[in-house]
């Protein structure tokens, strides 16, 4: 099992508004832009094979700012399409936060970050005890009625706790600033707690009536 001394502390970041990676989670992306394409290359040379997802964060003058927590993942599937794109899989490894930004010469952006803080990220998948499945489902049911989304509900119920939680946080189209809110949570249970406040903001803004 990794600890923190075995992750390096400069990565590649790819900062993708909306696009969410937590730990033990898995995130495909097409690349297509030259300097994310290079970055992917450069990712392959090295043994660790880290990728840092992070939100950008807007800014009044519209500096291309950085949120300062992204989540690090592994690159653990590639594919090369006939015009030269890739097609990859990243698999959510730890949370990190950006000590700075690296110059440097690549096309891409690097930073130097400290994994302190995100030890339960690198251990076993979280159980949330206080977790209500059947509640839950029918507020989720609710809400993809709502949003025209599809799912399988039986592969939904049954998936275990963490699984279901953060693969709906990744899923589910919600703001960038609202995905960095479910990224910050400290454990599971909260991150449970801010997918529903978020689910029932949805639906009250659609005229649905809150889950009491």
């Amino acid at each position: 099992m990794l600890n923190t001394a075995d992750l390096p502390s400069e990565i590649p970041v790819f900062p993708l508004p909306g696009a969410l990676l937590l730990p033990r989670g898995r995130l495909p992306l097409h690349i297509f832009e030259p300097r994310y394409l290079a970055m992917i290359e450069d990712c392959m040379k090295t043994e660790a094979r880290l990728i840092g997802m992070i939100q950008p964060r807007e800014t009044p003058g519209g500096e291309a700012r950085l949120h300062s927590i992204g989540c690090a993942g592994r690159l653990t599937g590639m594919s090369e399409t006939e015009d030269g794109r890739y097609m990859v899989t990243l698999s959510g490894v730890s949370r990190f936060r950006i000590r700075e930004e690296v110059e440097g010469f690549t096309p891409y952006r690097k930073c130097a970050v400290s994994w302190d803080g995100f030890q339960r990220d690198l251990g076993r998948p979280e159980k949330d005890e206080g977790f209500d499945r059947t509640r839950f489902l029918t507020l989720l049911n609710r809400y993809f009625d709502a949003e025209e989304l599809k799912t399988d509900w039986e592969s939904l119920s049954d998936a275990e706790d963490e699984l279901l939680i953060n693969a709906l946080s990744m899923l589910c189209p919600f703001e960038p600033e609202d995905k960095q809110a479910l990224l910050e949570a400290p454990d599971l249970t909260t991150r449970r707690e801010t997918l529903v406040t978020l689910i029932e903001f949805a639906l009250a803004g659609g005229g649905e009536e809150r889950l009491q």
